[in-house]
């Protein structure tokens, strides 16, 4: 009988491999003797290049190589790399500025690379980086996530990236001018800096007149596009690879500079070329998230009834545009801008600016955990304000009927938010929570509970390919156009193939992330890979369980064929074949064209997961530090095909928002250096930092694709930043602090503590 939907539990088939040290990564797999690649990088965050000697470095013993970029065009490399750019509000395109991939002429930000240096060993290139003779005259430093300041790029007066409108503003504003109530809230959204476990790397080989990019990456095909362009090669010449890889978090899905040096490197040497980054530089270089300030304003009727919603904000997309930077805190942000909400009337109006930082771009849910941190605390306030429980303000103003357009015209199909809400109170304990907060101030502390309820909009490309293959074993091969970062893709696709055709599971191969064994593919981003790639395959295994069923009456000479998700059978008859034996019976007639099958679809629309994230937090007032002591989540995934592997991706989403909300904060100095830039001066957060969490699933299967399912990588950081700012804000409310920022650290907490005492007196 068929378990696929019905929430079986399994285990990881990948955990074996990675916990006992056999995962291969891309520092593990480069090439033999290849060549190391060291990158000078500029120490002022921004200044003009006023000189640059290379010839002592080319000298030094074991260097091959040593480019700027005058020397990287000369090899027919493209510079500018690719950067999103939105249309805005008044028609114009947003700027676009060249990113170089070493900086010409001038540097933008503290850790920008200025010269590759290619050698026989590490040492060797360290050595020539010593050589360099780099004078850079400093400029005026731009850090302020507010237009204007000293000039970043002449292409962006004031500093606009762009500004970008969506919703009625004329509606807004007629709610406004009749509300019986209006609240106004500004949220400070502090930059992350993501730490993947596994640095971001590459190896590059030139062989035969084809070009091999192996990164570790969140997909291969943008990467061989971008990497056919800039290197002036045709796309069939490009092959990209994805090995396993540590941590992604929407960090690694974009072409870097790095990567596109290293394979010019290896096409001008004709020898293997490797980089892997140093923790420092990662720090210094990887794509930032976050990093914005949104007022939200609420309008609501004498009921309660929210009647307006608008937000203005200003996002810091750091010195250049990323790949994917201009859309986040924009379309994506307005994705979800009115949350789980019937608001009618809504406005956003989204400012991009550029500053002598590192560039941000996409970091676990891109745009959705700052639309949802932003409703949320904006509602938390409104029930502070209005006198009114937070629950029950939620209540009155859930989106009931479904399918429901948004005011920025976003189709949800289902949903059940009261009963989701309402089962994370009663997990929560809520009713309880007086008598805690009692017995905390009994022991000198404060306690506070929070609550978030979110909506996610899965994105990326809706259009996924699958590819199954019979193999002579007995087994089949997978082709798959999404690549896992760590989520535990061979397990659920292995599972989900096993269960549809019969198929013993450890028999289920999973072939990712290499673009020349598979023809396209959408990557992993967005929680779209088990949604969209698991429609692809369903449909895969139909065509190929439909070609079975008529070749087998054929050959069995019967009207019917049927198939119960384990063998073909003929009614009326005993005669029965596994997909395998039917796959031997095949191979033996020629009927190769049965074994190998491919698929593609397009959802039919987005899915949108949804839930309710309730925390409790202890604070000492004496020293401002604080304990996460209660956790507790209900989500609506929809369908849940692998239980186990969807509450890991929670428990590690949450983890991500704790460590923003309480810990982490990309911070620069007024020279634009920045000051948290190792793990002696990032706080991360630990294990003993946080509770067991509860969970709990109220799914509502999505109409949207045929396997009902929601998607779940991004849903725990959605959530969490809400529940634990609205918990820390609730906290320290009896003690006269009404405002509070992220990160909650200790010296914050007791620094508001202490100005709120000051007042008081």
């Amino acid at each position: 009988m068929s378990i696929f939907g019905k929430a079986q539990g399994t285990g990881r088939h990948e955990d074996l491999r990675f916990l006992t040290g056999q995962g291969r990564y891309v520092d593990d797999m480069a090439p033999a003797g290849a060549l190391h690649a060291l990158f000078l990088r500029s120490d002022h965050a921004h200044g003009v290049i006023t000189a640059l000697d290379l010839e002592a470095a080319r000298d030094v013993p074991g260097v091959h190589l040593v480019l700027d970029a005058t020397g990287l065009e000369a090899l027919g490399v493209t510079l500018g790399m690719k950067g999103a750019r939105l249309r805005n509000a008044d028609g114009s395109m947003g700027a676009g500025p060249e990113r170089p991939v070493l900086a010409r002429d001038r540097v933008r930000f503290v850790g920008e690379a200025v010269v590759m240096i290619v050698a026989e060993t590490m040492a060797a290139a360290q050595d020539a980086a010593e050589l360099v003779a780099l004078e850079v005259e400093g400029l005026p430093v731009a850090l302020a996530v507010a237009p204007g300041g000293s000039a970043v790029h002449p292409e962006a007066p004031e500093n606009r990236a762009y500004d970008w409108k969506i919703g009625d503003h004329a509606a807004v504003e007629a709610a406004f001018a009749a509300a019986a109530h209006r609240v106004t809230l500004e949220v400070i959204h502090n930059r992350i800096i993501v730490n993947a476990m596994e640095p971001r790397g590459c190896f590059a080989e030139w062989q035969a007149g084809r070009l091999h990019l192996c990164v570790n990456g969140q997909g291969v095909w943008n990467q061989r596009n971008e990497l056919a362009r800039m290197l002036g090669l045709g796309r069939e010449a490009v092959r990209v690879t994805n090995p396993d890889v540590g941590g992604g978090f929407g960090m690694k899905a974009m072409t870097y500079p790095e990567y596109v040096c290293v394979a010019a490197a290896a096409r001008a040497l004709g020898q293997p070329v490797r980089w892997i980054a140093t923790r420092g530089e990662s720090m210094l270089t990887d794509n930032a998230g976050r990093d914005l300030v949104a007022t939200a304003e609420l309008a609501f009727d004498a009921g309660l009834r929210i009647t307006g919603y608008r937000v203005n904000l200003v996002s810091n997309l750091g010195a250049y545009n990323s790949q994917f930077g201009q859309p986040i805190q924009s379309e994506l942000f307005s994705k979800v801008l009115t949350g789980v909400y019937d608001i009618e009337a809504a406005h956003l109006r989204a400012v991009g600016v550029y500053t002598n930082t590192t560039p941000v771009d996409a970091y676990r849910g891109a745009g959705r955990p700052e639309a949802i941190l932003t409703i949320e605390r904006a509602m938390d306030e409104a029930a502070r304000v209005l006198g009114v429980d937070p629950f029950e303000l939620r209540m009155r103003n859930f989106i009931m009927d479904f399918p429901y357009r948004s005011a920025t015209g976003e189709l949800i199909d289902v949903g059940d938010f009261p009963r989701v809400l309402t089962r994370a109170r009663d997990m929560a304990d809520v009713a309880g929570f007086a008598a805690r907060r009692d017995a905390s101030a009994a022991r000198g502390m404060l306690r506070g509970i929070g609550l978030a309820t979110y909506i996610e909009s899965i994105l990326g490309d809706p259009e996924e390919t699958a590819r199954l293959v019979l193999d002579a074993d007995g087994g089949a091969t997978l082709y798959v156009g999404t690549q896992s970062n760590g989520q535990g893709h061979e397990t659920t696709y292995a599972r989900m193939v096993a269960d549809w055709t019969g198929l013993p599971e450890h028999s289920v191969r999973i072939v990712q992330g290499d673009s020349d064994a598979i023809a396209r593919g959408g990557g992993t981003g967005g929680s779209r890979s088990v949604t969209v790639q698991g429609t692809a395959m369903r449909a895969t295994v139909r065509t190929m369980v439909a070609g079975f069923t008529a070749f087998l009456a054929e050959e069995w000479g019967v009207e019917e064929v049927s198939f119960d998700g384990a063998t073909f059978g003929a009614e009326g008859s005993n005669m029965r074949l596994t997909l395998a034996e039917a796959a031997d019976l095949a191979r033996a007639r020629g009927r190769a064209d049965l074994l190998d099958i491919s698929q593609t679809t397009t959802l039919d629309g987005r899915s949108y997961p949804n839930g309710a994230h309730i925390a409790e937090v202890e604070v000492d007032p004496e020293t401002g530090a604080l304990v996460m002591d209660r956790y507790t989540v209900v989500d609506d995934f929809g369908t849940l095909i692998a239980p186990d592997l969807a509450i890991g991706q929670v428990h590690g989403g949450v983890a991500q928002g704790y460590g923003q909300a309480v810990c982490e904060a990309g911070i620069y100095d007024d020279q634009g250096q920045l000051l948290a830039a190792s793990f002696m001066d990032y706080a991360m957060p630990r294990a003993g930092d946080l509770p067991m969490f509860g969970f709990a699933s109220e799914p509502v299967p999505s109409i949207m694709n045929p396997l009902g399912m929601k998607g779940c990588g991004e849903a725990g950081t959605v959530g969490a930043l809400g529940a634990i700012s609205n918990a820390v804000r609730d906290a320290l409310a009896p003690r006269g602090v009404n405002r509070v920022d992220m990160p909650f650290t200790p010296q914050r907490i007791w620094h508001w503590l202490k100005e709120a005492e000051d007042v008081a007196f």
